[in-house]
């Protein structure tokens, strides 16, 4: 079984390659550029997330022998073909918004150059990663713009992928997620996990009381106890007369969330137990996190939502050639014209405008200037090197402060236009 991520590619890339060595402009210097034409459901902005594990995924982009011999048999490619692949390494160089950072329509977040053989392949490792972590990141986001100073535990494994939820854990911490019930993202990069218990413990016990008191005497006092399998009242006491009032927390999974919270903060508080958190899960988002805005909780566990980019699983982000070389070996900007596709040719610049603090503007350019505006592209990777890795959290803290700068309606859940404009120079 292949152990790398070469064949995570679409054969398309494989039918342009092959093409193109058989013409001879395979080696030709060129420059493709990742950038969303618009943002989905008229969302204010997006977030990029996902760098961190496509420089991971580049650096296992090798076709070994098994891969070659698939793709050879099965008459994907041809000798020739196959032969380049067995030697393939990426030697060129990326650059890229870094992770936590905000982009809009048109913001260049990632610039691959090499030759066309090399940057043609990477399109789907690209796209599938990026499209992927900057819709959830941007969920993320909303949802932690929702929350305030609450913390959010992400709770979404069940509901995707396995490795997809790992994926998510990991955007959903990096743009303001407090834990993950995710343990595998927790091992990989990181990410402080969290739990509660189900439905089925409480069941599994001959009443609500046994299973508490083993909940309680196993997992000490600071647990947090499910307390909406029956009638919630009633185990609201159970929990303090068993727990005392150093209970950790109760959650809530079912039920008018707003209202079920107010009675039991105020069943707690009677009881003692005001210093008990409530947290609250059952299909939340970002819209149902705001309602709960005056509601007396503590914190808020997201799944479905949130593991689905919170009804736009994908960030429309798109891979284009923007500038090849010519037969006299000068780089020439190329553009598509397709009727609601277009692109802007030319390898591009991107700049952050402020004002007193706040973004005004995305501004990109054909040329690097020097200018007062923040630059937003990195060097990621140079002549096939990773140089710009960094830690998960640099990004979180990144997106805060990318968070605090951006304008006040940005942080509207209603559809509008981008909350900064892009202007290409």
């Amino acid at each position: 079984m292949t152990t790398g991520t070469a064949l995570l590619t679409d054969q398309y890339e494989l039918t342009m390659l092959q093409a193109a060595l058989a013409g001879g402009a395979a080696h030709r210097r060129a420059v493709f550029e990742v950038f969303a034409r618009r943002l989905p459901g008229g969302r204010r902005y997006g977030v990029v997330a996902g760098t961190g594990r496509f420089l991971d995924a580049l650096e296992d982009f090798r076709f070994d022998e098994q891969d070659i011999e698939f793709l050879c048999s099965a008459g994907i490619v041809d000798g020739p073909t196959g032969d380049f692949l067995a030697g393939y390494r990426f030697s060129g160089n990326v650059y890229g918004y870094r992770e936590g950072e905000a982009f809009f329509p048109g913001s260049p977040i990632m610039v691959v150059e090499g030759t066309f053989a090399e940057a043609v392949l990477l399109e789907t490792l690209i796209l599938s990663i990026l499209n992927h972590d900057c819709a959830i990141a941007a969920a993320a986001s909303r949802m932690a713009q929702a929350a305030g100073d609450r913390p959010l535990i992400e709770m979404g494994s069940r509901r995707t992928h396995e490795y997809a939820a790992v994926a998510a854990a990991r955007a959903a911490y990096l743009c303001g997620f407090a834990s993950t019930s995710n343990l595998m993202a927790g091992h990989l990069y990181g990410v402080p996990t969290a739990g509660t218990a189900a439905h089925a413990f409480t069941l599994l016990h001959d009443s609500e009381a046994e299973a508490f008191r083993i909940q309680i005497e196993s997992l000490g006092l600071g647990t947090t106890l499910l307390v909406d399998t029956y009638d919630v009242a009633r185990a609201v006491r159970t929990a303090v007369e068993l727990a005392g009032p150093d209970l950790g927390a109760v959650r809530i999974d079912s039920g008018d969330l707003a209202v079920v919270a107010v009675e039991v903060r105020r069943l707690l508080d009677d009881l003692g137990a005001d210093r008990t958190r409530i947290v609250v899960t059952s299909d939340l988002d970002e819209f149902a996190i705001a309602a709960l805005a005056a509601a007396p909780v503590d914190a808020y566990g997201v799944g479905t939502a949130l593991s689905t980019g919170s009804g736009h699983p994908t960030a429309s982000l798109v891979y284009k050639l923007v500038a090849r070389e010519d037969a006299s070996g000068v780089l020439q900007p190329v553009a598509k014209a397709s009727v609601g596709k277009p692109s802007v040719g030319g390898r591009k610049w991107a700049y952050r405008r402020t004002g007193d603090g706040i973004a005004t503007a995305e501004v990109i350019t054909r040329e690097p200037v020097e200018s007062e505006d923040r630059p937003l592209l990195a060097e990621l990777v140079r002549d096939g090197k990773v140089v710009g890795r960094e830690s998960l959290l640099t990004a979180r803290e990144r997106h805060r402060a990318t968070s605090a700068e951006l304008p006040l309606e940005a942080r509207s859940l209603s559809p509008g236009d981008p909350a900064v404009p892009t202007i290409f120079k």
